[in-house]
């Protein structure tokens, strides 16, 4: 009902829109998506940081109503964003309103991307809500797409979170270096193959269905930079931000330190969206800072050491603040941090406990294909079967693929896409 409402009343925004109340419209749209957002994802939040700030007051526990237990819609962080963007791009004049209410909910309860993305924009795929090209051809390039991101899932990201979950629920005072470092580079890996594995999967079966959704990552980490790694990661959120609130901020046309400013709101608000959260709003503004600093000067000097370096710094800044995106508070996360930096041998017994589960065959293998696949080597290994005539090669091993994956998800227990519950 809550999804059904959105698009009545962003379809109805834009009508408004269309006929010169432009803007009432966007005001409705953007005062409706934005409350509903608040109340079902953030409320929570805030009655219980206003609980905290009364008692250091003095003021008796209770003060302040306990509002806990609001249940969190499936995708309200991406459907209210798709809709917005249509609203705002009405406004803007880039998209015509859409008079067909049918068209326009249809666009908006996509099912392969409605739940974790990527966020397609009305523009993406208004003129395909008329005109679609369903060929055996696209539907085999869907079926591909799917089968690879079904395996990066299940084979590599599930395989991952074994081990980081397993690290992160341990006593961080009897944890050693060297396994908080396995812990975050596990997660560093999970979070990539489960995230990008969704994206797959979904852009797989927008083309089963003849849509064409936009890329949602690009390989982040060869990234050389912050400021490249956000190309790369999440691009339909991060090219969201700087379309709908860096460029209506003023983006970089009214000098550095309002530039400054914009980049820290941006990322702010980039890390409030996936969790009403502080440690989220700490990554959000940690990549910020990093951001900020590469456009002062540091990236200058950053292109002039070896490539090897730039993605080294690149992935350690990445890493770190992958422990502010996992860690449940912000003591552990610090603790974490410093646990990583600050050598520590931990408890004997825990070592040999994780050496036990985590350090054999399987994992070597996962990192092996991890690494490998973090990397383009997919399409370049594609284009030198197609060079050398064996295309017949990958409908086999994608076959293969497909009944591995299907092997290890029956064995294996329920693990769900970590943006679901964004």
């Amino acid at each position: 009902m809550l999804l059904l409402l959105s698009a009545l009343t962003d379809f109805y925004c834009g009508r408004i829109i269309h006929y010169g109340y432009r803007k009432i419209g966007l005001t409705i749209s953007l005062i409706f998506n934005l409350a509903i957002l608040g109340y079902f994802k953030y409320l929570d939040f805030t009655f219980d940081n206003l609980s905290r700030i009364a008692h250091s007051f003095g003021f008796a526990q209770g003060t302040i109503p306990d509002v806990a237990g609001i249940a969190l819609p499936i995708g309200i962080s991406f459907f209210t964003f798709q809709t917005m963007s249509y609203t705002i791009d009405v406004y803007r004049g880039n998209v015509k309103a859409d008079n067909n209410l049918l068209n326009f909910a249809t666009y908006v309860c996509l099912f392969p991307q409605l739940v974790a993305g990527p966020i397609v924009r009305y523009s993406d795929i208004s003129h395909q809500l008329n005109l679609r090209i369903i060929s055996s051809d696209k539907f085999a390039d869907g079926c591909e797409r799917f089968i690879i991101g079904l395996a990066k899932k299940v084979l590599i990201a599930n395989s991952f979170a074994a081990i980081a979950d397993d690290i992160f629920k341990q006593n961080l005072q009897d944890l050693s270096t060297p396994y908080a470092w396995l812990g975050i580079l596990a997660y560093t890996f999970q979070i990539y193959f489960d995230f990008s594995g969704y994206s797959d999967m979904a852009i797989g079966l927008g083309k089963m269905l003849g849509f064409d959704f936009p890329e949602n990552f690009n390989y982040p980490y060869i990234s050389k930079s912050i400021r490249e790694f956000w190309r790369r990661w999440h691009i339909s959120l991060s090219t969201w931000f700087r379309d709908y609130v860096y460029i209506s901020l003023g983006g970089n046309r009214k000098g550095n330190v309002h530039t400054y400013i914009n980049l820290l709101i941006v990322f702010f608000v980039t890390g409030l969206w996936h969790g009403a959260s502080w440690n989220f709003v700490i990554w959000g503004l940690f990549h910020g800072f990093f951001m900020i600093i590469e456009r002062m000067g540091f990236g200058k000097i950053l292109s002039k050491i070896p490539v090897i370096l730039q993605r080294f710094y690149t992935l350690v800044i990445v890493i770190v603040g992958w422990v502010f995106f996992r860690a449940e508070t912000l003591s552990e996360a610090l603790t974490y941090v410093k646990t990583m930096f600050i050598y520590t041998s931990g408890n004997s017994a825990l070592s040999s406990y994780l050496s036990f589960f985590h350090i054999n065959l399987h994992t070597l293998f996962a990192v092996f294909f991890a690494v490998l696949f973090s990397t383009p080597f997919y399409p370049k290994a594609e284009k030198f079967f197609t060079r050398k005539k064996l295309s017949w090669f990958r409908p086999i091993a994608l076959l293969l693929l497909f009944i591995t994956t299907i092997i290890y998800l029956g064995a294996g227990t329920y693990n769900p896409f970590i943006y679901f519950k964004f």
